[in-house]
């Protein structure tokens, strides 16, 4: 069989609802008599839909998609189930490019855009003259929960929506691209969703505040941290995120002593530690799917000790040259090149660098970056590393723009067994993080709510523990 093309788009893996329900082995039998009875008696219900919020402007954003390849067909699939674990499947999330262009969060619908004509194709509700509704652990009604009709999905939407069983086979001579495999198509649709609108600030707006409220969370459950470690801030985060968003945004990274020096680390299995510092890095997915990622580096016992408090005010200061650096019109690269400046001298007068400030910040160098290891920003939307298809020279190499979110997040990190540092640091990692808005005069941080300052820590930790 061929590898889909850019021109041949990959077949959208659904079932239609003539083929036998998704059942296991272990499953019931199902006799005739009781198919039969089950397929009467029930009476209707609707679902209440409202109009999606974003119905209009995805509109808009379907128009000016189409106007960038006049007379071509666009195909966005949803994407479908993804299994965990033999006949249990992963919660579904929809592909990012599918939900921004449509609103839409069911599987299997696959968006078309036809020559500037644009359809849904979606699976419905289960139809009762089958089995599906009441046998099939995918799509049934009575397994999976009732899926919107066609009819409330195009209300809430403001698009056409066919079954997708009826969805095309795309074998015509027309030239079609799908998003999941042309990169042209990827490149131009992410590129359309750089700049936020007043509506999406509100969703990652939101999304930050609702973080801030897990993070508080885990400071109010400190001791039940101390008794359990790693874990527990990880479950409480994950609570308040399924309570007021849709999900976590990404693993949350909840990395107590010499973990936080592994950057993403998940596991989450180790113990919290008085006299130590535990860094988190953790983000709530709100209900239209935008995220936030902030991160904080709080000390154990609730007050940093001396060496704890300068390295994380030389981060702070670094992380804060980063946002002063942030607005219209500078590089992207601005807030990193600012916040390395600030930390590679920050290294020199420490000592720990083998040449000067100067010579490590040269592009040839680099040598600071043995402590710093990354890149202080990536942009933030649907997704937390937000754009990635975008043209190298849009991003990372282009300008800010204002609507443009981006993360300021620069960090130090000494590895337990670096021997070119002196020992009292071996096995600290810092890492400060907020979600910054470029506007028209400058910029605004939408997770300013959680402290950033040393003091402003102990106090804030302080007052939730008692």
């Amino acid at each position: 069989m061929s590898e889909p093309t850019a021109e041949t788009p990959a077949a959208n893996p659904v079932t239609s609802p003539a083929d036998e329900p998704k059942t296991e082995s272990h499953d019931p039998a199902v006799p005739a008599a009781y198919a039969a009875f089950m397929r009467e008696g029930w009476g209707d219900r609707t679902l209440d839909v409202p109009r999606h919020p974003v119905a209009d402007a995805a509109a808009a954003r379907r128009a000016k998609l189409a106007d960038a390849f006049p007379g071509e067909r666009l195909v966005l699939p949803a994407g479908t189930y993804k299994v965990r674990a033999n006949d249990t499947d992963y919660r579904f999330r929809p592909d990012t490019a599918h939900a921004y262009f449509t609103g839409n969060q069911t599987s299997d619908a696959v968006l078309v855009i036809d020559d500037g004509e644009s359809v849904l194709y979606a699976r419905p509700r289960s139809e009762r003259d089958t089995d599906e509704f009441f046998r099939d652990r995918q799509y049934g009604e009575l397994w999976a929960g009732r899926r919107p009709s066609a009819e409330e999905i195009s209300d809430s939407l403001g698009i056409e929506v066919r079954h997708v069983k009826d969805l095309p086979s795309f074998d015509d001579d027309r030239k079609s691209r799908d998003v999941t495999t042309d990169e042209d198509l990827g490149r131009v649709a992410d590129e359309l969703r750089l700049i936020k609108d007043d509506w999406e600030v509100g969703e990652l707006q939101e999304a930050c505040d609702i973080t801030a409220l897990g993070f508080e969370d885990s400071v109010r459950d400190w001791d039940r941290v101390l008794e359990f470690g790693e874990r527990w801030i990880e479950g409480t985060f994950f609570r308040r995120a399924r309570a007021m968003g849709n999900d976590i945004g990404y693993d949350s990274i909840c990395a107590g002593g010499s973990h936080a020096t592994t950057l993403h680390w998940i596991d989450n299995t180790g113990a919290i530690e008085p006299g130590k510092l535990v860094l988190l890095d953790m983000g709530v997915e709100g209900g239209n799917l935008y995220t936030a990622d902030v991160t904080r580096t709080l000390p154990v016992d609730g007050t940093f000790t001396p060496l704890q408090r300068e390295l994380y005010d030389l981060v702070l200061a670094a992380q804060q040259a980063g946002i002063d650096a942030v607005r219209p019109g500078v590089p992207f690269l601005a807030a990193h090149n600012a916040a390395m400046a600030v930390l590679a001298h920050g290294l020199e007068d420490m000592k720990l660098l083998p040449v000067s400030a100067q010579e490590a910040l040269d592009p040839e160098s680099k040598v600071y970056a043995r402590w710093t290891l990354h890149g202080t920003s990536h942009m933030l939307g649907m997704d937390v590393h937000d754009c990635g298809r975008t043209s190298v020279d849009i991003y990372p190499k282009g300008d800010l723009a204002e609507g443009m979110v981006l993360t300021v997040e620069p960090g130090l990190y000494f590895q337990e067994d670096d021997l070119l540092v002196p020992e009292e640091l071996r096995g600290i990692g810092i890492r400060i993080e907020d979600d910054i808005l470029v506007t028209a005069d400058g910029n605004r941080n939408l997770s300013a709510s959680l402290p950033r300052t040393s003091a402003d820590v102990e106090e804030w930790m302080g007052r939730l523990r008692r």
